[in-house]
């Protein structure tokens, strides 16, 4: 697979691509970052992004990951002290995942964005962002948005502060962050900044077929046991005809194809044996003709995601 292959692999939308093939000319190492708002759990949703970072971290960019802890108390998850400690376990949590250590930046937001250059640069932004724009900006990630608090209409400002703070070429997020990022290709001009490339990944399906989120029980957390796994993956939505909303097949699509040359489904030799594919495409057409079984395709879903958090449950203990 190709840098641009890489790149685009699970990716929703690049905007823009073209502006991305000219970076890649420009630049032999280009930086890219993900701010994670320290809020619960990191969960199967997370891993996404995460995934895209290692995809781009082959692809010879430079990784700069934001633990957005103030972010996090401005959305109202917590003290900053608690926040803080979320925020360590998420780091420990995505080194284990595969980020590479020695070719990431890891960064507390409060490291820097209380220091007065920083803060000046999100009070000029405010002078050019409306109160609706910053508002709508915030639907997708935002608490309590009925109402919500001045903070929270500061929090998009900050964050595209953070683009240009970081110093950033391209902001990687998933699509929920879109209104948030197009905030920042349109207005950090204004301030002299340049203006990012955005990389957006799918919203991972929760075990019930709706948004995965740490306020559902409908996820699969980095540190569940085994057991657990397998209870959640065995009551998890998948039926047979239904590819948009079917969360098993998001797993394999998104987190087992990505890290294994091929998937095997394991099956008892009464009902035929086992069954190899080289390709999520090719396997997901075996299950559209009901070539697979539901709980065949469940059990060795959850076999892939235990193997794959295992050395996190391990570095975690």
């Amino acid at each position: 697979m190709d840098r641009l292959e890489l790149i685009r692999r699970n990716a929703q939308e690049i905007v823009t691509e073209e502006e991305l093939q000219e970076l890649l000319k420009k630049k032999e190492a280009p930086r890219a970052y993900v701010g994670y708002e320290p809020s619960g759990k990191i969960h199967m949703g997370h891993v996404l992004t995460v995934n895209k970072l290692i995809d781009l971290q082959k692809a010879g960019f430079k990784i700069t990951v934001l633990l957005a802890d103030v972010h996090a108390y401005l959305n109202k998850k917590g003290t900053l002290e608690e926040v803080r400690k979320i925020a360590d376990y998420n780091r420990r949590c995505f080194i284990a995942l595969g980020l590479n250590e020695e070719k990431t930046d890891f960064i507390y937001g409060s490291d820097y964005q209380l220091g007065a250059e920083y803060v000046l640069n999100v009070l000029k932004l405010s002078r050019v962002v409306t109160l609706n724009r910053a508002r709508r900006s915030m639907d997708e990630v935002g608490r309590a948005m009925d109402d919500p608090t001045v903070s929270q209409m500061v929090y998009p400002l900050m964050q595209a502060v953070d683009i240009s703070m970081l110093e950033v070429d391209v902001a990687v997020g998933g699509i929920d962050q879109r209104k948030i990022h197009m905030l920042a290709r349109e207005n950090l001009k204004s301030l002299g900044f340049e203006t990012p490339i955005c990389i957006h990944t799918p919203i991972l399906l929760g075990l019930d077929g709706t948004k995965m989120a740490s306020s559902k029980d409908n996820f699969i957390s980095v540190d569940d046991t085994e057991e657990e796994i397998y209870k959640k993956v065995k009551k998890a939505y998948c039926k047979i005809g239904d590819i948009d909303e079917n969360s098993i097949l998001a797993l394999f699509r998104y987190h087992i194809f990505p890290r294994y040359e091929t998937v095997v489904i394991e099956r008892s030799e009464k009902f035929g044996g086992n069954l190899t594919y080289a390709s999520y495409s090719e396997m997901e057409s075996a299950f559209v003709a009901e070539d697979i079984h539901p709980m065949d395709l469940k059990n060795s879903a959850a076999k892939y995601i235990n193997e794959i958090l295992d050395h996190v449950r391990k570095v975690l203990l």
